[in-house]
């Protein structure tokens, strides 16, 4: 758990949750932490044993931990753009997201939207912005329309995500995505029925889980609607079966 981006917090309360409801019978669990300054483990008495970057294990109390795999509640770099899948794949270490590539490639909005072009998959219309580039507000429009979303590139939890609805927002909303990151996606306004879907593969069958709708009580699926408790997760959704196959 933990990262190196703003989602920290988000991610210590994922690892936190995880950890609760695993099965102490099965498992001896560690909880793990990842920081920009320091990895560490943290025993249920708050004492801290620093992990071995060169084999990702712990000496803890004169015995040596090597971990049989990583629950990986990591938001964020490294966790979820792939470095640290890559980095356990080289250890030989086995872990519970998607493999290191397929981590990166959706992580990066504007390099999925490349990918899922041209296999007919519909995507919003786009308008990118690098850090530096000259910011045109009028071709943004004519090209995305009012409403629309700003949002980082290289993001989660919705931060640096805004909903503008006028010209003079523009500004303010780029700022904001420009503290998450140096690229910007800014795309057209969709509106419909919010879905989530799950996938898991256990041994071998890839499985889709039940559909979630979200109800935002916001104006979108912001970070209170995520995490405070500001939406509704409605499961099986209120959608029909041709929608949900």
């Amino acid at each position: 758990m933990g990262c190196y981006s703003s989602e920290f917090k988000i991610s210590l309360n994922s690892g936190e949750e995880v950890s609760k409801y695993l099965d102490r019978e099965k498992y001896n669990v560690f909880r793990a932490y990842i920081s920009k300054t320091a990895w560490f483990v943290k025993d249920d008495q708050g004492i801290k044993y620093a992990i071995n970057k060169s084999d990702f294990s712990v000496l803890i109390e004169g015995e040596h931990v090597n971990f049989d795999c990583v629950f990986n509640t990591i938001h964020g770099t490294p966790g979820e753009n792939g470095l640290f899948q890559a980095y356990l794949e080289l250890l030989q270490i086995p872990q519970t997201s998607s493999d290191f590539y397929q981590a990166a490639l959706t992580f990066n909005k504007r390099d999925l939207i490349s990918v899922l072009k041209p296999h007919g998959i519909k995507v919003a219309k786009n308008y990118f912005i690098d850090k530096g580039d000259p910011i045109n507000i009028e071709d943004i429009v004519q090209k995305v329309g009012l409403p629309c979303f700003v949002k980082a590139n290289r993001a989660g939890s919705s931060f640096g995500v805004t909903k503008v609805k006028e010209k003079k927002d523009f500004i303010v909303a780029i700022e904001t995505a420009f503290k998450e990151d140096d690229e910007i996606l800014i795309e057209s306004f969709l509106d419909g029925t919010e879905v989530d879907v799950g996938v898991i593969n256990f041994k071998g069958e890839i499985t889709a889980l039940p559909v979630t709708e979200i109800v935002s009580e916001n104006d979108f699926f912001d970070f209170s609607a995520k995490y405070l408790g500001k939406s509704q997760e409605i499961t099986p959704a209120r959608i029909s079966e041709d929608q949900t196959n």
